[in-house]
């Protein structure tokens, strides 16, 4: 295995394990083996795109619009009371996998809100059951709602 080659598009070819949530023609869908949280999922075009700008508008919105879902499934899932979003472009923006990739980063109310949480690594047993919960979510959110605990933080 070349050592310059993209550990994304070695999972999209199969060449890597990973915990897939979700795939389709053009994106697919993986639990980060990296967790900041637990549910953390990463959500990627299939196609080789270092930065955000290097795609075309109808396939950022398309990574968006699935963002949105598999956040909205994750929540629930994983019984989060909210969740962050991050996309990073660039070493200095602190993109580590120079892949485009959304972050989906489950939030619970027992963290410590002065700080972010740590990163630690999963085992592929665990990332692949919290794939299985966050996939059957996605299967019966055709008619559910997902609320979310909003509230002000003064702290």
């Amino acid at each position: 295995m070349d050592d310059d080659a993209c550990v994304f598009c070695l999972i999209v070819e199969g060449k890597r394990d990973a915990a897939v949530v979700y795939e389709d023609d053009t994106m697919m869908v993986f639990m980060d083996k990296y967790p900041i949280s637990t549910g953390h999922t990463l959500v990627i075009p299939k196609k080789h795109y270092t930065t955000i700008l290097e795609m075309e508008s109808n396939d950022v919105c398309a990574l968006f619009v699935l963002a949105y879902k598999i956040a909205k499934a994750a929540l629930v899932a994983v019984g989060a009371q909210g969740f962050s979003i991050a996309q990073n472009n660039g070493k200095v923006a602190h993109q580590v996998v120079p892949h485009v990739h959304v972050h989906i980063v489950p939030r619970y109310i027992n963290e410590d809100r002065g700080k972010w949480p740590s990163r630690r690594t999963a085992s592929m047993e665990e990332l692949r059951t919290i794939a299985g919960r966050i996939r059957q979510q996605l299967l019966n959110d055709n008619s559910s709602t997902t609320t979310m605990d909003v509230e002000l933080i003064t702290d």
